[in-house]
């Protein structure tokens, strides 16, 4: 009985919790072409704030250093009201992120 009442405790406080504003976030624009093996893009953004936008584009093609290079960005609000912003290439190199937020090496 007691592991019952323990339970059901446990389901009224997750009924009682408030949803989070993400979770009824809407799609307001949504591009995307996908040119196939030469390249892409996409740009989204959401009605709480999120937006993000990438290119890719082969590098290199037909040469045994074939690789694809994407560049792009993404933002979003943080809990403390501030607008984060991550801009970013991935390439043969990795991934380089650049943010005022982000830490720098040395």
């Amino acid at each position: 009985m007691k592991s019952f009442i323990v339970f059901a405790l446990f389901v009224a406080a997750a009924v009682a919790a408030p949803a989070s504003p993400d979770a009824s976030a809407t799609i307001l624009r949504y591009d995307s072409d996908n040119i196939g093996v030469e390249g892409f893009n996409y740009a989204v953004e959401t009605s709480n704030g999120i937006q993000a936008q990438e290119q890719g584009q082969l590098k290199n093609a037909g040469t045994e250093n074939e690789a694809i290079e994407v560049r792009g960005q993404f933002s979003y609000p943080g809990p403390d009201g501030v607008v984060y912003t991550v801009t970013y290439i991935a390439n043969e190199n990795g991934f380089q992120p650049q943010g005022a937020h982000l830490p720098v090496a040395p």
